[in-house]
């Protein structure tokens, strides 16, 4: 009985864990490292296992840093079963088709480029929207929260509620192998308590071992009263300066809960009742469509508003930008107008054009509402840069610089105290966390529980 890990191991994406008991291997989720280029190589790199001794996939949530390596996976030769949430499902395959066409993409541009250099080296992209098309096959039985599920003989896997993302969920793991019983928790992310959208997170029962992030493992969140005071204040100021306001946004879950908060302001008469709001990303296009459908996810207030037959995310003035011309177009306006456009980090995406056409303007902001990792565009623009280069080009930063921690989708430092002492195991083992961040948080719990493991580490059960 072992487990083993092959990301976000001292690092905050790429998270996949295996565990390997009475003859069978399960995946704990296969995501993609993010952030500097050099993650390329790591992302392609192999998977520190055999994709086709893998016999099922178990899927926390569907963010790109937990589900965007499976297209890989199924490529290289897994043939299992993926089993997750019904609302991960639907969210897992809109982000696994983003990714392939973001990556077909970057990839001909790389080719064009080494071809203009008198190279004849064509790129090819780490998979393409084929590859994640028949990765959608291999999603099996759909897990219902609380409801345990035989996965394999000697393997028992129980969702639980992480109210982190729509469908996100914790994984208590129910092991036999000779005679000998294990119980592991996976937290997978963990979501900031007191959600305007979802529930709280749900700690599972006590469990002899938990492995668990610790992204804000070292600090507190903003209450969200004050963060959307902050927020509300951000854009007014902005508007009266005449600029735009820029708000690379997360596509699950970050771009709800803010259509959710700017609909709040303009009914309560905080930001201005003409409000154009322009939602320039595809995939958070279509991820709204799916919170929509499932109102049973959320918590009391915002199901109550479901059931009344208002839709929490209908914003007056909302522009939802799929095609690029439209995106374009956007750049026509100069002043008085929010723009929320993937991605979060600034890795990719329409959020780059954007920064590109207001990130030198004095009189423009960019808030920044989630977290962003080491090498990414964001944080560069976040620690202080005063010059970045975006699309190939040197862009000054003059914009009024904001950061607003409190919408964190995370749990912060006391919460995910709080959640681990509820399931007081014998053994912590941390993950999903940058190093300094991972010592911090190991020093508020028993030195003799915690472990901090490696890449391709194995340990014992």
């Amino acid at each position: 009985m072992h487990l083993s890990f092959h990301g976000a191991d001292q690092e905050v994406t790429g998270s996949c864990h295996q565990v390997s008991c009475a003859g069978k291997n399960v995946l704990i989720d296969c995501g993609l490292y993010q952030g500097e280029r050099e993650l390329d190589e790591l992302n392609a790199a192999p998977f520190g296992f055999d994709p086709a001794s893998i016999d099922v996939v178990l899927l926390t949530h569907a963010h790109l840093d937990h589900c965007g390596r499976l297209p890989l996976l199924v490529k290289r030769g897994f043939r299992g079963e993926i089993i997750t949430t019904a609302a991960s499902r639907e969210l897992a395959r809109i982000v696994m088709l983003d990714s392939a066409h973001l990556q077909e993409e970057e990839a001909q541009y790389r080719s064009r480029k080494n071809a203009r250099r008198g190279k004849n080296v064509q790129v090819a992209s780490l998979y393409t929207t084929l590859d994640a098309l028949n990765t959608l096959d291999y999603f099996g039985r759909t897990a219902t929260y609380d409801m345990p599920l035989d996965v394999a003989p000697g393997i028992r896997a129980t969702f639980v509620d992480a109210g982190h993302i729509l469908g996100s969920a914790s994984i208590v793991l129910d092991l036999e192998e000779d005679g000998t019983h294990r119980q592991v928790v996976f937290s997978g992310d963990l979501g900031n308590a007191g959600s305007r959208l979802l529930r709280d997170p749900v700690a599972p029962p006590h469990a002899d071992v938990v492995v668990m992030e610790t992204t804000y493992g070292d600090r507190l969140h903003r209450s969200s009263a004050d963060s959307v005071k902050e927020l509300y204040e951000a854009i007014n100021a902005t508007f009266q300066r005449g600029g735009n306001v820029i708000i690379p946004t997360f596509a699950l879950e970050r771009t709800q809960e803010l259509l959710f908060i700017l609909r709040e302001g303009r009914e309560q008469g905080l930001l201005p009742h003409a409000l154009p709001v322009f939602l320039d990303s595809p995939m958070a296009i279509s991820a709204t469509e799916i919170f929509e459908r499932h109102p049973d996810c959320y918590d009391l207030a915002t199901a109550r508003l479901f059931a009344a037959g208002r839709d929490p995310f209908a914003l007056p003035g909302l522009h939802a930008t799929r095609e690029t011309a439209d995106s374009m177009a956007i750049n026509r306006f100069r002043g008085g107008a929010i723009i929320m456009a993937g991605s979060g980090m600034c890795t990719g995406g329409r959020v780059r054009h954007h920064l590109k056409h207001n990130l030198w303007r004095e009189n423009c902001s960019v808030i920044f509402v989630g977290f962003a990792a080491r090498g990414t565009l964001a944080r560069r623009i976040i620690d202080g840069a005063r010059e970045v280069t975006i699309l190939g080009e040197e862009i000054a930063v003059r914009a009024h610089i904001h950061t607003i921690n409190g919408f964190s989708a995370h749990a912060d430092r006391d919460q995910l105290l709080a959640w681990q002492r509820k399931i007081a195991p014998a053994r912590t083992l941390l993950v999903h966390g940058e190093p300094a961040v991972m010592q911090s948080f190991a020093l508020t719990l028993a030195p003799s529980q915690v472990e901090i493991p490696v890449r391709d580490q194995q340990i014992t059960l």
